[in-house]
């Protein structure tokens, strides 16, 4: 895998999440009321609890009636239920913008993820992309959490604590401001040094998650070859490099903490040396010593909180960037703007010049590849591993853009339609028939979903399908587990092909459609197959040359070119590439038929 430093900067990571918050003005605007109120009716208490204390000693003297003491006491007890009021606003707003907000995020990262190119899915381990969309929309709740609960109210509470220390006495609203200035440029600085050793920890984290993904998915591999001693070994190192950018993240945080613990017993102790100086000099009352300490306390519980949270911000920012990274990768395969939907008439395929050569290699896989495959007409594609059968299929389907030349279909560059369109016309039946972790009968219905369960049930019974899922204690209401492990191969391959019944599309692609089934089974799909392909324009690839015989025309491409082209009967009697390939399978898969 590869092992990339995320660059992403903090400013993509908020207009990522900018774009989906601005959605929701009203509910943020509540959100930082909610905030603003709650601390400025908890900063505005001790003010008044001061008073109350200044006024107790008072009445003892008979300096002022007990009547003031209990309106002093209404006015604590009013803006106690004027907190507890905006802690309420505040709690709904942030809720509902939240669940919101995050729901926008995991549609939009799903969507956009899913519209990358095979080549972009080859390169990555699955895991790692489902840890990454999560981390994302995780992240973005970690972030908002932080600055609405922490950030935002620390920095009210501070601002607020000195304007008030700066009325009641000029040097202690000083001391506050230089020891605030102080604190938080030293976090700046720290923050600063330790968000690489953040980035490389959320980095080895989605590796090792991505090991562990690409274990579980290829158990079977792993048992069969007996190298469970070797892939404990190699996800051993994964998780040994998590486990020392762990360390090293984590050590680096108490260090600050450290520091900051000592700052924070500085401004405690300091302001109440200050205030008996002060009140030495009758600068101060005995209450204000009431209003220092709840105020230092106040500072000291919130900097702890921000402290302690600078920790998941900073993993949350590094979480964030890895998808963010993706979301800022182009599309490798793209609409044109004004791209229209594709209109078929008879589904009539040209490919005129084509060249391609995949990114990993050097040579070219198609060369000045030409071919004019008539509506409704049923072409083979025959030739050796890595001559470019399943090639010309991906590029009809846009997995990947020609380098050169053109690919039409009915006239229409198919670079210039819609992908969606594209896919809708074409049925493809793959070699590898992989299933959703859903029902038989959803796995069906993938090719038409407002098809009936008389629609799934008679195209199972041409895949010859129905059979085995009768057989089932669930039907078609079986779970066929994670990619359709459940099933055999041969039972997969019934189901896409069902499928592929299902959708009829006006062109047909057949890549090795029965390369997992037995000779008894392939026989006896092989006239559902025939019923599938009448009045399709259809492409067929197989190693099994014996299912071609009925094509219109078979092509045999060597090294990305057309070396011989005509009927089974034609080709034979050619004693080429064709003929030499059916000598060779004569004695096997024809003695089975």
């Amino acid at each position: 895998m590869k092992n990339n430093t995320t660059t992403v900067s903090f400013g993509a990571i908020v207009r990522s999440y900018g774009s989906h918050v601005r959605k929701y003005p009203f509910l943020v605007s509540g959100v930082f009321a909610g905030t603003i109120a709650t601390q400025l009716a908890g900063l505005t208490i001790p003010v008044f609890l001061a008073r109350f204390f200044n006024q107790l000693i008072a009445v003892r003297a008979g300096e002022v009636g007990i009547t003031a003491l209990y309106q002093t006491l209404g006015f604590v007890a009013l803006f106690f239920v004027l907190q507890w009021l905006s802690r309420r606003v505040f709690s709904i707003c942030i809720v509902l913008f939240e669940s919101r907000t995050m729901h926008d995020l995991y549609l939009s990262a799903f969507s956009y993820l899913l519209r990358h190119s095979q080549q972009f899915f080859a390169s990555q381990f699955s895991g790692t992309l489902t840890r990454r969309v999560s981390k994302y929309v995780s992240s973005f709740e970690t972030l908002f959490d932080s600055l609405s609960l922490t950030l935002t109210p620390t920095f009210i509470y501070i601002t607020g604590a000195i304007i008030v220390l700066f009325h009641r006495n000029v040097m202690l609203g000083a001391g506050l401001l230089a020891w605030t200035i102080v604190f938080f440029s030293f976090q700046i600085i720290v923050s600063q040094m330790r968000q690489p050793i953040r980035v490389r920890r959320a980095e080895a984290d989605s590796r090792m998650v991505g090991g562990l993904a690409d274990a579980i998915i290829n158990q079977q591999a792993i048992t069969f070859f007996a190298n469970l001693r070797f892939e404990f070994d190699l996800f051993s190192r994964f998780v040994l490099t998590w486990k020392k950018a762990t360390d090293r993240s984590w050590l680096v945080d108490e260090y600050i903490w450290a520091v900051q613990g000592l700052l924070m017993i500085a401004i405690q102790v300091g302001l109440l040396f200050g205030a008996l100086y002060l009140y030495q000099g009758g600068k101060l009352l005995v209450g204000d010593f009431v209003l220092i300490q709840v105020y230092a306390l106040g500072i000291i519980d919130n900097l702890v909180g921000i402290s302690r949270e600078l920790r998941r911000i900073y993993d949350a920012v590094a979480d964030a960037g890895e998808m963010v990274e993706i979301l800022q990768t182009p599309h490798e395969i793209q609409d044109r703007i004004g791209a229209k939907k594709l209109q078929i008439e008879g589904g009539a395929i040209t490919f005129d010049g084509v060249d391609f050569s995949y990114t990993n290699k050097k040579e070219s896989v198609l060369d000045n590849f030409s071919i004019e495959i008539r509506a409704s007409e049923r072409v083979g594609l025959v030739g050796k591993s890595g001559a470019g059968k399943s090639t010309v299929t991906k590029l009809l389907l846009r997995a990947y853009d020609v380098q050169k030349g053109t690919i039409s279909i009915d006239g229409q560059d198919i670079s210039s339609v819609t992908q969606n369109s594209l896919h809708e016309a074409i049925a493809v039946v793959p070699q590898e028939s992989i299933l959703f972790h859903r029902s038989l009968g959803e796995n069906i219905a993938y090719g038409k979903h407002d098809a009936t369960e008389e629609d799934i049930e008679h195209a199972a019974e041409l895949a010859q399908a129905d059979g085995f899922i009768s057989m089932l204690p669930s039907g078609y209401e079986t779970l066929v587990g994670e990619r359709g492990v459940k099933l055999s191969g041969g039972e997969r391959q019934r189901v896409a092909i069902a499928r592929a019944i299902l959708k009829n599309a006006p062109i047909l692609i057949l890549d090795e459609a029965t390369a997992s089934l037995d000779s008894e089974s392939e026989v006896a799909i092989q006239e559902a197959l025939r019923e599938l392909m009448k009045g399709k324009t259809v492409i067929a690839i197989a190693h099994r040359l014996s299912t071609l015989r009925e094509m219109d025309r078979i092509v045999v491409l060597d090294e990305g070119r057309i070396v011989e082209e005509g009927t089974h009967d034609e080709l034979l009697k050619q004693s080429g590439i064709y003929a030499e390939l059916w000598k060779h399978q004569a004695g096997g898969f024809l003695q089975d038929e």
